[in-house]
């Protein structure tokens, strides 16, 4: 396991589509492993390889202490909206309200290959929405009618963001 660097807003990188992972041995595991230790040292709630410079459909994220480990996985049903504060290990420094769905449902495989479903709400709703975003090429700035949206953050900023919701606090991926 090792922490990798993060690929900032500007690199190509982060802009190209994951491939399907058909392959679940050593690379896979390895990469799983790296984006769990590259998250937590960020620190983060989530982190997709393309942010890591690998181009594959697997993603991790780490809510209230439960990581889950996301291969190939697709939203299958979502409803409701939430407009919420969100920010990205890609794009440091800023973050903006962005309108995603309240609720998702995704089906994705594990480490292993073996099919697994999850739902989420709140700040685990919109990170797997967020994640799955970036395995498509897709940032949360895409969703924003302008880049004057944004608000800048600094690390003196930190007790005025207390009171905000943990998506501003802390990074999505």
């Amino acid at each position: 396991m090792s922490v990798r660097p993060i690929v900032l807003l500007g690199d190509p990188r982060l802009r190209l589509k994951g491939k399907p992972v058909d392959s679940f041995g050593k690379y896979l595991h390895e990469l799983l492993d790296d984006l769990k230790e590259t998250v937590r040292k960020a620190p983060g709630v989530g982190l997709a390889a393309p942010q890591i410079g690998e181009t594959v459909r697997a993603c991790v994220i780490d809510v209230e202490g439960q990581l889950h480990e996301l291969v190939n996985p697709r939203i299958v049903r979502s409803d409701g909206d939430n407009r919420d504060l969100e920010g990205c290990l890609s794009i440091p420094g800023f973050v903006a309200y962005v309108t995603r769905r309240e609720r998702v449902w995704v089906v994705a495989q594990n480490r292993v290959g073996r099919k697994i479903k999850i739902a989420g709400s709140g700040l685990l709703g919109r990170a797997l929405q967020h994640e799955l975003d970036h395995l498509d090429g897709k940032l949360y700035i895409d969703y924003l009618e302008s880049m004057d949206d944004l608000i800048a953050t600094s690390p003196d900023d930190e007790e005025e963001m207390e009171g905000r919701p943990a998506t501003a606090r802390t990074p999505v991926g």
